[in-house]
């Protein structure tokens, strides 16, 4: 029992331990509230970002493309609204739109001709990205709405920007869903065995196709606070939380619900992995740190996972 609960409670540890060390190392500017404002609240995007992968990941797909989505959202949003003068809203709903329109045209691709979504995703990803460039001719678009910039970062309670508390009302949307719902039980369904969800009378394809229509929403979603974040657009920023957002996932799966990707296990590895970068660039370390840190935190998120995927066999045996 009391290893039970160590592995529930590993991430949290650790990130109480790395919040200890970073204070120790560097007391006159780490633990300050300036400092955890800035973690908190400007990577909330990397949150929901990952909040929305973490969907077709519990149904037992990858997209690879809420980077370029995000990417994609954000400079809809620093184009016509920054550049063209277009009234915020409408922006906002073209995003949001076009967000929704890569997660049906990834699900048409996956459930018509079958293909991997691995494959399919990273394909749209790719082409997401050369839109973006495209659009933007290969610039950044500054003049985002105040509006936007005012209820994402400006304004703040308890010292941390809105976007925060944001983040975690998806969080716990996605939580309730995952589990106190029929369809977040069918995601799990579909993603620990297809064949046997399909036997069973599930929907598995439709189940699949909305993972990724969910995915995309919410990759759009996390591009508009994106681009309320910076008050601009950049074509190629975006692409940064691909990696950190994997990373994320997995390292989430590890902990709280051991064996299984979910929704507050997922935000506490996020800030965990933001919580280390931050620390490293406050102590001067070198901005390559960076990727090897999310890179190796990576692999070793997947190790563990498929570790606890295997202690959970064993014990059903």
């Amino acid at each position: 029992m009391a290893l039970d609960w160590l592995g529930r409670g590993s991430v949290p540890l650790a990130w109480l331990a790395v919040v200890v060390i970073f204070s120790i190392s560097s007391p006159s500017t780490f633990p300050t509230i300036g400092t955890f404002g800035s973690i908190f609240g400007s990577q909330a995007v990397l949150v929901i970002v990952t909040l929305g992968l973490l969907v077709p990941l519990r149904a037992g797909d990858y997209d690879l493309s809420v980077a370029g989505t995000l990417t994609l959202s954000s400079m809809i949003i620093g184009r016509l609204n920054g550049g063209g003068g277009m009234e915020i809203w409408l922006a906002v709903v073209i995003a949001l739109a076009i967000g929704v329109g890569v997660g049906l045209v990834n699900g048409f691709f996956v459930r018509v001709f079958g293909i991997n979504p691995f494959i399919v995703t990273l394909g749209m990803g790719t082409l997401l990205l050369g839109i973006t460039l495209l659009i933007s001719n290969d610039q950044t678009y500054a003049g985002v709405s105040q509006g936007l910039v005012n209820i994402t970062e400006v304004d703040r309670f308890l010292g941390i920007p809105l976007e925060f508390y944001y983040a975690l009302a998806v969080c716990a949307a996605v939580w309730y869903v995952f589990e106190h719902t029929t369809l977040g039980r069918r995601l799990l369904f579909v993603g620990s065995g297809r064949e046997v969800a399909r036997l069973s009378g599930v929907r598995v394809e439709r189940i699949r196709v909305g993972s990724l229509v969910v995915a995309g929403l919410l990759a759009a979603v996390a591009g508009i606070f994106f681009a309320g974040t910076s008050g601009a657009a950049n074509p190629t920023a975006g692409a940064s939380f691909l990696l950190p957002a994997f990373a994320a996932a997995f390292l989430g799966g590890t902990t709280i619900t051991p064996g299984r990707f979910n929704a507050w296990g997922t935000i506490i590895a996020a800030y965990f992995l933001v919580t280390g970068v931050t620390g490293l660039a406050i102590l001067g370390v070198q901005s390559w740190v960076q990727d090897v840190f999310y890179g190796g935190a990576l692999i070793l998120a997947v190790a563990f996972a498929q570790l606890s995927k295997g202690r959970q066999a064993q014990e059903i045996i």
